[in-house]
């Protein structure tokens, strides 16, 4: 194998490592309520589609974190856990899907007996670009596992490198 080879196999690598940071790195975020850092995630005009809501850009991203139901989420106690996930990376663009689990405090005794249950599982899949600042999200559609077929086909475009 030439040095060119070698090369081009270490940045797929290497972008593949950075996309599944930067998904591994929204949890504790997004738990953590750093707005500013859940939005700088995304590109500027980046798009956040979740069952309920559609967020455009990154205002709209942040102010979700800093909203009154997602405070109080956090302040309820709440785990957003996503991944594994699977990466499909050509050149400056990537698709990527993966499963989450939010799991939130049903209001147990910490000391005794807390009790956290699953709120929801989620299907996400989404479209990356690289900037100049490295890897970002330009679209991320989630969906509710509720047996409603949307959410198990993202799963599929996702695994198949597809867009959604």
């Amino acid at each position: 194998m030439d040095v060119a080879a070698l090369e081009e196999r270490l940045r797929r690598l290497e972008d593949k490592e950075a996309i599944a940071e930067l998904i591994a790195t929204y949890g504790p975020l997004v738990d953590g309520g750093a707005a500013d850092d859940v939005a700088a995630q995304w590109t500027e005009d980046g798009v956040y589609d979740v069952d309920e809501i559609t967020m455009n850009g990154r205002d709209e991203i942040r102010s979700m974190v800093r909203s009154k139901n997602h405070q109080g989420w956090i302040a309820g106690g709440c785990a957003h856990f996503l991944g594994p996930v699977k990466i499909t990376a050509t050149g400056d663009e990537a698709v990527a899907v993966c499963h989450s689990l939010m799991i939130v405090n049903r209001g147990g005794d910490f000391e005794k007996d807390p009790e956290f249950v699953v709120r929801r599982a989620t299907a996400h899949h989404f479209e990356l670009v690289r900037g100049s600042d490295g890897w970002l999200v330009a679209k991320r559609t989630s969906r509710v596992l509720d047996g409603r077929a949307e959410a198990p086909a993202l799963l599929v475009k996702g695994a198949h490198g597809k867009r959604a």
